[in-house]
């Protein structure tokens, strides 16, 4: 370039740029700011090719070298590339971000780019940061790559021509259209159809006798590709396209070859031109060849063009064979195999054959006696988790509630490994999970179930029982209890030991020991006749304080009467109900002042007859009875919940499996606390209550086997690269694993805190670097004058021809090295020729192309035009519209699309919350005092239509899809109320009387919060909470008379709650 003059290379300067790399790495002595990053830059012209750095405008150079902060080794741990997978490949978008969507019927192969997401995250807990922290590890990984869309490609033709003109003047003759191959079919499409279309055509004037012929054209296949020679050189030698000349004509050489010459391998693969031709000719209908005029009045179809010589695969020799797959004996008794390869030397190009297989299999070891079994693996799984009821829950009961206190249904998880049955060891290390994929894995999730507190079902109270000693075997003194008992209809579940106690007894005097027990039977006896009154007998029987039976002299006199009286009704009779049951109780017990009453009623059913005994008076209906007669002292024993299991040195036990599988190594004791409770006072001695009914305070329980964490071996190191790096990548690492098998019980040894180990691989070499360089296109080749000459069509050296350029293989010194290494390294090679044209002297000339006109909207076209020059516009076939339009419109391509919301609003979604499903059965207990509340996010649908109304993709309208807006979840709020009021003064100035205080209403509960008691009229509350006026004014009332019988208190009506001072 340095002898070019002056205007040429200022031509040349204007066509080269700078091109910069990415970033190296920050290198320095030490970590901190004063490393430095370099760049590699090049001067690149226009059309591929590079150049020195002097003919790159300098003003343009961009920086090759920068200040960079080099982070210390340690700090690599802290961030890290997450790269997400590599997306579906979509066709890559055209202008104003549309993307064409491919239709159902394919048309050709298209180049479509696949994207990923690339982000910086933290180590320790994945959150994202800036990309320029990870910068200064490594780069950042490609964040898009170019993928292939294939499809089959049918071939495509041109519109057919006009009609061209009767081949004959007279009579009847032929007409003719062709039409062009626009595009060969390619990956399996359809053949091309017929290019030639013939049709009849007549004149008014008759021929005369024996001229009258029908004509039709034939256009035979192309050729295959030839090299112009000549005679002389048909045997010695071939012709080549020579690329060194410097003269602008396109010119054809002969360069005479030996035929024995010594192959090489190439460092820049040539790319020979040649021509092929094809047949046309006009034939009668008779079967006689007629001259090409009578086929062709306007247009003879190109007979001859230029192409590209084919050059067949060539392959290298076999390589050596690999290790046999199988190296052990198995059960499938399938034998291995080994490969051996061959690379590409030589791409077949313009039809050459194709290469053949580049991998060939043999089988080996097919017997294998000789060979070692080969390992077993199986699957094993972990102990099961916990039951957890919170991962089936939506996000919205997640936010209303303690997720702690759920219970129902649930699931438990468990981790799955695969690993080698051990034929030694007692624990083998986990493997790959590729290993057991012919067996069935297990499953790593099951149902589970937490039971939910159900509170404990009790029985009423049976009566008061007779006074007897507490213990009869040694009776001591006139003092005894009265007991009563309860029992446990429902066992409480998921709180074991919850029911209260089901024994209570009174003090009283003159125990005994044993009583009468009567048990009546059988049907009343009338004393005469079969009606009126009569007797039923009962049977008697003296048993002692446990209910076993003993001598009737041991009771008390006197003895119960052997029949008690009754009475048959007679026809006639005034017809009687039987007892309604006995209403509660008036009084819980009796005092001095006060004693319970019971009182039960019949009614009339009939009226008597004639004769018939007359219906009893009314008083008679009914009747009462006292009840609770004992005084108001209860005692009852309580215990609390039994403690832990301690272990007892005094105690020994062998190791002893129990049916649930637990494993026991020692005998403990549990403890509690046993007291005894007087009814609304509170502990007492523990004489005051029944010392045989006291419960056991102290009870064995078996402690279960300390555990200790077991955890699987380390697995084998992940393998590292077996060949190079690449350029400009991070230093790759291996790790290892283990699984916990069970985590540690009962005081047993802790889990390590190392379950993942990971290590910088062994120093690998780097990738070798080669790329292709391509050279400058050639001046466009021709079909030799020779061969033109003698075909039909234009003889001058103009027309469509082909252009070629080298291609070569550099490697990292800049130096060329086999074309190999660059198909195995340096991606898919740059293309090698392209389509040329010479203009030929009639060739129809015009201006270029205008630009489009505006578009004014939707649904519009617009259009650009040209006009003829020079001589053109005297050229009548330049004058065709149909073969050379001066003007050009398309559709414009409408922009405008209108988003409309679609369905309803999300739940507003707040920051780090999980919607997982909720399935059914699940419960949630407890008190939910935990919530979610706050700001968050919330969502909807968008439609996207375009300007006809019709639904296009969402992405056109939005990059999501969706909306968004800001929400709010209102936090709960509990009620609110005073402080306690001041006592209030005595109602009575003697006597018993009462003192009463009040809360108020400050503030009502809000969105599921801590509701309020119950308030009356006035908005107020107190501690006993009365639910009824009437209610109230009759307790009052009855409270009055109680504590104040010293006075007499009319007139005074309470109808608010209160607080009962004694």
């Amino acid at each position: 370039e340095a002898n070019l003059p002056q205007s040429v290379a200022s031509r040349i300067k204007s066509c080269v740029v700078f091109l910069a790399g990415q970033w190296g790495r920050c290198l320095g002595e030490e970590c901190g700011s004063g490393g430095v990053q370099t760049r590699t830059l090049w001067c690149v012209h226009s059309e591929g090719w590079t150049s020195h750095h002097s003919n790159c405008p300098h003003a343009e150079q961009p920086e090759s070298q920068r200040p960079c902060f080099k982070v210390c080794e340690w700090h690599q741990d802290l961030f890290e590339w997450e790269v997400s997978d590599w997306a579906t490949c979509v066709l890559i978008p055209f202008p104003h971000n549309q993307v064409k969507l491919r239709t159902g019927e394919c048309i050709t192969a298209q180049h479509g780019i696949q994207r990923r997401s690339v982000q910086c995250v933290r180590t320790s807990n994945r959150t994202s940061v800036m990309s320029r922290i990870c910068e200064f590890f490594s780069h950042k990984p490609e964040m898009e790559q170019a993928c292939l869309i294939p499809c089959p490609q049918d071939c495509v033709v041109s519109d057919f021509s006009y009609w061209s003109s009767c081949s004959k003047t007279c009579g009847t003759g032929l007409q003719h259209r062709t039409r062009d191959v626009l595009a060969t079919p390619m990956y399996g499409g359809a053949d091309c159809p017929n290019l030639t279309h013939t049709r009849p055509c007549s004149n008014p004037l008759p021929c005369p006798p024996g001229e009258q012929h029908q004509y039709s054209l034939k256009v035979g296949p192309w050729s295959d590709c030839w090299q112009p020679q000549d005679k002389v050189v048909w045997q010695s030698g071939r012709t080549m396209l020579d690329f060194s000349s410097s003269s602008k004509d396109n010119l054809v050489k002969q360069h005479t070859q030996s035929l024995h010459h010594v192959p090489h391998h190439p460092k820049s693969w040539d790319m020979e031109l040649g021509y092929q031709t094809r047949q046309v000719r006009c034939t009668r209908s008779d079967g006689r060849s007629a001259m090409l005029s009578l086929c062709t009045q306007d247009h003879t179809p190109v007979n001859y063009q230029t192409c590209i010589m084919p050059k067949h695969c060539e392959i290298s020799d076999w390589s050596s064979w690999s290790p046999c797959s199988k190296t052990c004996r198995c059960q499938d008794l399938l034998p291995g195999y080994r490969i051996r390869t061959r690379h590409m030397k030589q791409i077949p190009i313009g039809g050459g054959k194709q290469c053949p297989a580049l991998e060939e299999k043999e089988a080996c070891n097919i017997i294998g006696d000789l060979l070692p079994h080969c390992p077993r693996y199986v699957w094993k799984s972990t102990a099961w988790g916990d039951c957890r009821v919170a991962p089936l829950l939506s996000q919205q009961d997640r936010r209303l509630g303690n997720v702690s206190g759920l219970c129902g249904g649930g699931v438990q998880t468990r981790e799955i490994y695969c690993v080698q049955v051990p034929e030694h060891q007692s624990l083998s290390r986990p493997v790959n999970g590729r290993l057991c994929a012919g067996s069935d894995i297990p499953s790593s999730v099951q149902r589970c179930s937490i039971l939910c507190p159900q509170p404990c079902l009790l029985s009423s109270w049976s009566s008061w029982g007779t006074c007897l000693h507490d213990n009869c075997l040694e009776p001591q003194g006139r003092k005894g209890f009265r007991q009563r008992r309860r029992q446990v209809l429902w066992e409480p579940l998921g709180v074991p030991e919850s029911c209260p106690h089901l024994l209570e007894s009174i003090p009283c005097e003159d125990p005994i020991c044993y009583m009468w027990r009567v048990e009546t039977g059988g049907r009343c006896i009338p004393s005469s006749g079969t009606c009126g009154p009569g007797s039923v007998a009962q049977r008697r029987v003296c048993v002692n304080d446990q209910g076993v039976d003993v001598s009737n002299g041991q009771c008390p006199d006197p003895a119960p009467s052997p029949t008690v009286p009754c009475e048959v009704s007679c026809p006639g009779d005034c017809v009687i109900s039987s007892w309604s049951s006995w209403s509660s109780c008036s009084t819980s017990c009796s005092s001095k002042n006060s004693e319970g009453r019971q009182r039960r009623s019949r009614t009339m059913l009939a009226l008597p007859g004639e004769g018939g005994k007359d219906c009893p008076a009314s008083s008679a209906l009914k009747e009462w009875r006292e009840c609770n007669n004992h005084p108001c002292v209860v005692f009852h024993w309580e215990a609390t919940s039994w403690g832990p299991c301690i272990e007892n040195s005094s105690m020994s036990l062998n190791r002893t499996f129990l049916e649930n599988g637990t494993v026991t190594c020692a005998v403990g004791v549990q403890n509690r606390k046993v007291t005894c409770i007087k009814m609304n006072v509170g502990q007492v001695i523990s004489k005051r209550c029944l010392d045989s009914a006291r419960p056991d305070g102290v009870r064995p329980c078996l402690l279960p086997c300390r555990r200790d964490c077991k955890v699987t071996p380390f697995s084998e190191w992940t393998t590292c690269p077996g060949s190079c790096l690449p350029a400009n990548s991070t230093i790759p690492t291996q790790s290892r694993y283990r699984t916990i098998i069970h985590r540690s019980a009962n005081g047993g040894q802790e889990c390590p805190d190392t379950l993942y180990e990971e290590r910088d691989c062994e120093a690998l070499p780097q990738c070798p670097s080669y790329r292709w360089q391509t050279h400058r296109w050639q001046l466009c080749s021709l079909v030799p004058d020779s061969i033109r000459q003698g075909k039909a069509g234009p003889t001058e050296p103009c027309g469509d021809g082909l252009e070629a350029r080298g291609v070569s293989c550099i490697g990292e010194d800049e130096e060329q090295v086999d074309m190999d290494l660059c198909l195995q390294w340096g991606g898919a090679m740059p293309p090698r020729t392209r389509p040329c044209r010479i203009p030929c002297k009639d060739d129809c000339t015009f201006t270029t192309w205008s630009k489009f006109s505006e578009c004014s909207g939707c649904g519009t076209f617009r259009s650009r035009k040209r006009s003829l020059t020079g001589r053109s516009k005297k050229r009548d076939h330049c004058l065709r519209a149909e073969l050379y339009p001066l003007l050009e419109t398309e559709a414009c391509s409408c922009n405008d699309f209108l988003s409309q919301p679609f369905g309803n609003w999300s739940s507003c979604i707040l920051p780090e919350s999980i919607t997982p499903g909720f399935p059914l059965g699940v419960r949630q207990s407890g008190h939910l005092d935990q919530r979610e509340c706050g700001h968050g996010r919330r969502y909807r649908a968008v439609t996207c239509l375009d300007w006809q109304g019709r639904p296009v993709s969402p992405s056109l309208c939005s990059e999501s899809g969706y909306v968004e807006e800001a929400c709010h979840v209102p936090c709960p709020l509990d009620c609110k109320l005073s402080d306690w009021s001041p006592w209030s003064p005595c109602s009575t100035p003697c006597g018993g009387g009462l003192k009463i205080r009040s809360k108020w209403l400050r503030e009502k509960s809000f969105n599921g919060g801590r509701p309020c008691p119950k308030l009356d009229l006035k908005n107020q509350v107190s501690r006993t909470l009365i639910q009824s006026v009437a209610t109230a004014q009759m307790l009052m009332k009855t409270t009055l008379s109680l504590l104040c019988h010293y006075c007499i208190i009319t007139g005074h009506n309470y109808s608010w709650p209160v607080v009962i001072m004694w």
